[in-house]
């Protein structure tokens, strides 16, 4: 006669992996400050987005979709004063 036991392992949370390897930064193009990115592409240094993503940027941003979370950010910035007055 063989008697097996069977384990119960510990319930534990499963998140839904959202983002693909490296990041969304494959997907989305992201807003980040302007001087940075040019840095970023003369250095090779690591940009931050708004949305919190860090990349280095090396692709054409208008070949792909604007980040959703990033453009919900910029456009809850204020607005900054006219210049040239």
């Amino acid at each position: 006669m063989t008697v097996s036991s069977t384990k119960i392992l510990p319930e534990s949370e499963v998140a839904p992996r959202l983002s693909h390897g490296d990041g969304d930064h494959e997907r989305f193009s992201h807003y980040a400050d302007k001087n940075k990115i040019t840095e970023s592409y003369v250095t090779g240094s690591p940009v931050r987005a708004l949305c919190g993503k860090v990349w280095v940027p090396s692709r054409d941003p208008k070949k792909y979709p604007v980040c959703p979370e990033c453009k919900e950010i910029y456009e809850g910035l204020p607005k900054g004063e006219p210049s040239g007055e």
